[in-house]
C-alpha cells in the first residue's frame, strides 16, 4: 500500500507539534515556521499554519463543526481523517489519548458489531479542531466489505 499525503490547517504550530509529535507519537519530518511534516503510521501529514480568524464567539481557534452524518447511531464529524490500525495499535492509541485527557467526540467502541464491516473506532479533535478517526478491524478483509 502506498502512503497517502494530506495537508490540513492549524492555528498553532507548537500545539500541533505537541499533539501529533508527543501525544500521538508521530515522528517529525521537515518543518518551517509555517508547516510541519509528521509521519502518521507511515503516511505523510502536514500541519500548515493558518492563523485563526477574528473570534466571533465559540472556542478560540477551533474550527466550527456544523456537519456530521449518523453512522451506527453516532454523529460522525465531517470532514475527518485518520488511519486503520491493527487491533493492538488501536487499543494502545486509545489508552494514550485517554491518558492525555483528550476528550473523545465518539468514545472508543465497536461499530457494526456482528455485521459486515465490524470495526473498532474512535474520534477526537486536534487542538485546531480537526477531527480524527482511528479504526481497526479484527478481520481486515472487512475494510471494503459490502
Amino acid at each position: 500500500m502506498q502512503p497517502f499525503h494530506i495537508a490540513f490547517p492549524v492555528d498553532d504550530l507548537q500545539a500541533a507539534r505537541n499533539f501529533y509529535g508527543t501525544i500521538l507519537g508521530c515522528p517529525e519530518g521537515r518543518s518551517t515556521g509555517e508547516w510541519i511534516d509528521f509521519n502518521l503510521y507511515g503516511h505523510q501529514i502536514v500541519a500548515h499554519l493558518r492563523p485563526a480568524a477574528p473570534s466571533t464567539g465559540g472556542a478560540a481557534g477551533a474550527t466550527k463543526r456544523t456537519h456530521g452524518n449518523v453512522v451506527d447511531g453516532h454523529q460522525v464529524p465531517i470532514p475527518h481523517f485518520g488511519v486503520v490500525l491493527s487491533p493492538a495499535e488501536w487499543k494502545e492509541l486509545a489508552i494514550r489519548v485517554r491518558a492525555a485527557k483528550i476528550p473523545f467526540v465518539i468514545e472508543p467502541y465497536t461499530r457494526f458489531e456482528g455485521q459486515v464491516g465490524e470495526q473498532s473506532t474512535m474520534f477526537f479533535l486536534d487542538p485546531a479542531g480537526n477531527a480524527l478517526e482511528f479504526k481497526s478491524f479484527a478481520d481486515l478483509s472487512q475494510l471494503f466489505a459490502r
